[in-house]
């Protein structure tokens, strides 16, 4: 977790002093060039300019350099770059520095060199799970083995967290619901969730899939796990699918259809459109010609707010049953877009790129892909390559992308970003104030859809590997 400081600016004069005297006696202290860099304030160019001159005044103190650059590492800073460089230099088997420059490389977007510093950093201490999981993960969508090599690193550290984790994201970055399964189920196994953090975490997208084929399976997970919050709704909710699904397999639907109506599910789930496709077909089981309107209706809804194709499948199969044709149901999607629409806030805010200012009004005309986000942000950069899959499709199409970075003072690592990286996005300067002000931003990446009339028709979205398609279809609507 990144150690941001709360004050960026100077202490006062008395404390720097206090903080520089207590250094001056203990140059080799990390803790003791951390307040001294806090006191002066993090953000201060004077910083830079006294560790450069101190490296000169002790140029064999590796301590120095490595001080300062793991300060600005930890807050996530780019100026940490040049001092970790020369700390390098001068320890060259030093792993931990190695590892921190791949996270700055990382940052800036230049991924080769992030896995040669990963590289560096493994061989030096090659039974280091932390770096070994590191090294293995930068090759995740490039190296066709990599099942194998997960597998295999499995193996090699049977009771390390990282273990965890990197099984965790490979059964997470699976699509086939049997193949995940099977994942999760191995990271159950071999990794406890009682003990191992990634493990507990990958039990919900695995009781998710329980629900989805077996909630008897899902309840004894859940029971299992216990807790409350997330863990509580989702018992409820499989309570509720093995009643309904005595019910339904009775043939007494309208029972089971009233157990499905008492679901309630959490705010994060992978089990939305299995629930609301589940509800359809018991309503036409039902056999009320009504019923049939209130199926289509149902997904209607869901499909106007974050469509996929399997919805749009089924919204014309009930469609047509009360005789709604394709026309006809792209008119009854668009009224409850339109019902819900809201007025997006037009910015006008600072470009990287030169000078100038872009505001949302010069963009009138065209859809805007927006998203809140800033350089570290890792669910950001894991979303970035799905966003400009979907964006090259559109090419010429009158459709913008649009970043805005909320933490300023990782405004170094922008532009180096997005030159390294090739996305396309246009980077504006912004700042959590007001992503939160205008936007009701609480926490990054937070994504919007705005149409060519400045009116946000999309938002509260998420894209992976698993729906890329959700926003292609999304932009076509407003094109």
């Amino acid at each position: 977790m990144a150690q941001i400081p709360v004050r960026k600016g100077p202490a006062s004069a008395e404390e720097i002093k206090q903080a520089r005297e207590v250094l001056d006696a203990d140059m080799n202290s990390l803790s003791k060039h951390r307040a001294f860099i806090f006191a002066m304030g993090i953000s201060s160019p004077l910083v830079v300019e006294q560790y450069r001159e101190w490296m000169k005044k002790y140029p064999d103190n590796v301590n120095i350099p490595l001080s300062a650059g793991t300060v600005y590492y930890n807050a996530e800073m780019s100026q940490g770059k040049e001092f970790l460089e020369k700390a390098a230099t001068m320890q060259p088997h030093n792993a931990k520095i190695w590892g921190m420059l791949s996270g700055d490389a990382f940052t800036r977007g230049q991924y080769d060199l992030r896995t040669e510093y990963l590289k560096k950093a493994y061989l030096i201490d090659t039974s280091n799970a932390d770096y070994a999981a590191s090294y293995l993960m930068s090759f995740k969508d490039s190296d066709p083995d990599y099942k194998t090599k997960v597998f295999n690193f499995i193996k090699r550290f049977p009771t390390s967290e990282r273990g965890a984790q990197v099984l965790y994201w490979f059964a997470e970055q699976t699509t086939n619901i049997t193949d995940k399964i099977n994942y999760f189920e191995k990271l159950r196994t071999d990794y406890p969730p009682q003990h191992y953090e990634w493990s507990s975490s990958g039990m919900v997208p695995l009781a998710d899939a329980y629900l989805q084929t077996d909630p008897g399976k899902a309840l004894r997970l859940i029971n299992e796990m216990g807790g409350e919050g997330g863990w509580k709704i989702r018992k409820q909710v499989a309570e509720l699918l093995i009643g309904a699904n005595v019910l339904e397999r009775d043939q007494n639907y309208k029972e089971a259809m009233s157990k499905l109506n008492l679901i309630v599910l959490p705010k994060f789930n992978y089990v939305n459109e299995y629930i609301a496709f589940k509800k359809a077909s018991l309503l036409v089981k039902i056999g009320n010609v009504n019923n049939v309107k209130i199926a289509y209706d149902s997904l209607a809804q869901k499909f106007s707010k974050l469509p996929s194709d399997d919805l749009y499948t089924a919204l014309e199969f009930y469609g047509n049953k009360i005789g709604k044709d394709s026309k006809q149901i792209l008119k009854d999607v668009n009224a409850l877009r339109d019902s819900a629409v809201v007025i997006a806030y037009q910015f006008e805010l600072g470009l990287y790129t030169d000078k100038g200012k872009l505001s949302l009004k010069s963009l009138k005309g065209k859809v805007v892909l927006l998203t809140f986000w800033f350089p570290a942000c890792g669910p950001c950069r894991a979303e970035f390559p799905h966003f400009q899959a979907v964006i090259n499709k559109f090419k010429g199409k009158n459709v913008v992308y649009v970043g805005i970075n909320v933490l300023p003072e990782q405004d170094p690592y922008v532009i180096p970003m997005l030159k390294n990286t090739k996305y396309s996005f246009i980077p504006l300067r912004g700042s959590r104030e007001f992503a939160a002000k205008y936007y009701g931003v609480d926490g990054e990446p937070t994504n919007f859809l705005i149409d060519k009339t400045g009116k946000i028709i999309f938002s509260d979205f998420r894209i992976d590997n698993s729906n890329q398609r959700t926003l292609e279809l999304m932009i076509s609507s407003l094109l």
